[in-house]
């Protein structure tokens, strides 16, 4: 018997309304372990080449690790993948909370979606069975309204649900999937994709859980990490502040995005950060299954933007796209803008990018009163910062159907002064931490397979000098023992960026947590991803075989954008990003064209990838054991 998982995927046609298991065996299941290794090999497979992202023959995968709902902090998150209808590249994004050890619970690893539905449906998974359900009483319901009826439906409180929000019912290509009301497998238009299936939800309840091969060397990997953050500061600032506490840090570096990215400094920084969160809205700290961080937040206002706290509170990124991003100093305004998003199903990093974006077509007179519906899109007006969000999920008038195609399409529409406003990368809004601060985010940002992400390798500023033994000391068990400047960008930093890249790659093949596993906050060092992935299954795995497990994510995405025509000319920035900024510590700040060119010879041949067209080589996909993708 398997320790771990369980070796059942299931694969729902929602067009012929059958349902089948997939089995795999232990070989498989040690050399993908999970998540969007899990998501790619279908995807590959099952997926014609030139799908269109919003029609039926795009593949959906949600799916676990054999690590999934065991009992130690950082574990409980789920991968959604496929072709994003934002980007035409392959979508990929994670979610927390407790629906993805529900979902373990349940009987199963994943599942795939092929197909769409004639009508809304939702699929019911309980203790190893499985059904399609009429959901046309659902749709149109935000999150929270199809969780409680759901629950209601079912008749158990515990039932966990994911679902899409009325934005991806409308198609908007920055639609998220949400569960818990407010845990959101945000990036890359995954929403939409469940919209356009008429996939309303999955709801799950289970009591299957799998075996593990040493109990005692699980409990003590939990052990390790209540340990740690009962001596980590770090752990315990991310527990009290959650994301959001580093809102000033990232103003005194010069990094806090502002105006669409024109500058790295907010005057109105300290009035939306996370110690005046803290010391006003904050309700309590919500956490993940068998999680003891508790760095998710709960807020409530009763003021013109009523916030109730079942849609959970904003992280870092959210503060920073609604609130710098626009120049709205208001925490309410921007806690209001995170609590639609969570209902409606929104990413509220694309959102808030694509309206910020907006506001400055607006303000420059690129987008008039006739593209806006009359609404008047200025700096720090949250009124209409809100306005603006609610078009965008109802595509309403020619602003909303304008918002909902996200920046890049929208751009498009208007032409080249709205295209030289983007800050996207293959169509996809950059996250608030800007590459002109952090050199090695201008690389990642360029070349990553889904396009600019703040998580898909460790950050610059755990890799100076004056990082401490800490961050130090994990990134030389990766054998990174080269520390540079957050805004060098040699040799040593794009090594810094592949080998990190790879980790993250690891971390989202298992669904852990990066706040507990990785360099700026940790409850885990490297070694110890080896040790409690053998305690689950009784493998001997070593930290060298789990890196590979990294790199075959990374390859495998690009294997997908390469089949979909994707070259080294799309593993560019935007021209935005390297124009010098404006003011405060980063004032001048710029990342040229030439310099990620460099970088970007220098990490295709870290890679094994053919330089000239930047993707994978048969050779090296042989070598990680995934030669069948090369076909």
């Amino acid at each position: 018997m398997p320790h771990g998982y369980h070796g059942k995927i299931l694969i729902v046609d929602l067009s012929s309304g059958h349902i089948q298991i997939d089995q795999h065996d232990e070989t498989w299941y040690r050399t993908y372990m999970g998540g969007t290794n899990f998501g790619m090999y279908y995807l590959l497979r099952h997926m014609p080449p030139g799908a269109d992202a919003l029609g039926p023959d795009n593949v959906l995968t949600l799916m676990l690790s054999v690590l999934t709902g065991a009992p130690f902090s950082g574990q409980s998150r789920m991968t959604a993948n496929a072709k994003s209808p934002l980007t035409g590249a392959i979508g990929d994004s994670q979610a927390g909370g407790f629906f993805p050890a529900e979902f373990k619970n349940a009987g199963f690893d994943g599942v795939v979606f092929l197909g769409k539905a004639e009508k809304p449906v939702y699929l019911w998974v309980h203790d190893g069975q499985v059904a399609l359900r009429d959901a046309s009483h659902l749709w149109g319901l935000g999150s929270w309204e199809t969780e409680t009826r759901l629950r209601q439906e079912l008749g158990d409180p515990k039932v966990e649900v994911t679902c899409c929000g009325p934005a991806g019912e409308n198609l908007v290509r920055v639609a998220a999937i949400l569960n818990m009301r407010n845990r959101a497998a945000g990036r890359t238009g995954l929403g939409a994709v469940m919209g356009s299936k008429n996939l309303k939800a999955i709801a799950v309840r289970g009591s299957l859980r799998p075996s593990y091969a040493d109990p005692a060397g699980v409990k003590q990997v939990a052990a390790l990490g209540a340990a740690e953050l009962k001596r980590n500061h770090g752990m315990q600032e991310l527990g009290k502040l959650g994301t959001a506490g580093v809102v000033l840090s990232q103003e005194f570096a010069g990094g806090l995005p502002t105006r669409n990215y024109q500058s790295g400094t907010f005057d109105g920084c300290e009035e939306i950060s996370g110690e005046r969160l803290a010391e006003t809205i904050l309700v309590s700290r919500d956490t993940c299954y068998a999680c003891a961080v508790r760095c998710k937040r709960e807020v409530e206002t009763d003021d013109a933007y009523q916030v109730k706290r079942e849609l959970g509170g904003p992280e870092y990124e959210t503060i920073a796209t609604f609130g710098s991003y626009c120049e709205v100093r208001d925490l309410a305004a921007v806690s209001k803008a995170n609590a639609l998003c969570n209902d409606y199903g929104l990413d509220t990093i694309g959102a808030g990018a694509t309206i910020a974006w907006a506001i400055e077509c607006y303000e420059d007179g690129i987008l008039t009163d006739q593209d806006t519906d009359g609404l008047a899109l200025r700096w720090g007006d949250a009124h209409a910062m809100l306005a603006a969000l609610e078009a965008m999920t109802f595509r309403r008038g020619r602003l909303g159907q304008l918002l909902a195609e996200g920046s890049a399409r929208a751009a498009a529409q208007i032409g080249p002064d709205a295209q030289a406003r983007l800050i996207t990368v293959k169509g996809s809004e950059a996250p608030a931490h800007m590459p002109q601060v952090k050199r090695s985010m201008g690389l990642i940002y360029a070349v990553n397979p889904f396009g600019a992400d703040h998580q898909s390798s460790e950050h610059d500023t755990s890799y100076e000098e004056s990082s401490g033994a800490r961050s130090l000391g994990w990134l030389a068990e990766l054998g990174l023992t080269r520390p540079v400047p957050a805004t060098d960008l040699s040799e040593a930093k794009v090594e810094f960026t592949l080998v990190t890249q790879y980790w993250t790659g690891l971390m989202d093949a298992l669904n852990l947590c990066q706040f507990d596993w990785g360099a700026t906050w940790q409850l885990y060092g490297p070694g110890t991803v080896a040790q409690v992935v053998n305690a689950v299954t009784g493998w001997e795995t070593t930290l060298s075989e789990l890196m590979e497990v990294g790199a075959r994510r990374v390859n495998l995405m690009k294997v997908f954008n390469a089949r979909e025509g994707f070259t080294r000319q799309d593993d560019k920035l935007p021209q935005r990003l390297h124009q010098p900024l404006k003011g405060g510590a980063s004032d001048g700040y710029q990342v040229t064209e030439e310099e990620i060119e460099l970088a970007k010879d220098l990490y295709y041949r870290l890679a094994g990838w053919d330089v000239a067209t930047g993707n994978p080589t048969p050779q090296k996909l042989h070598e990680l054991g995934i030669a069948w993708a090369a076909s």
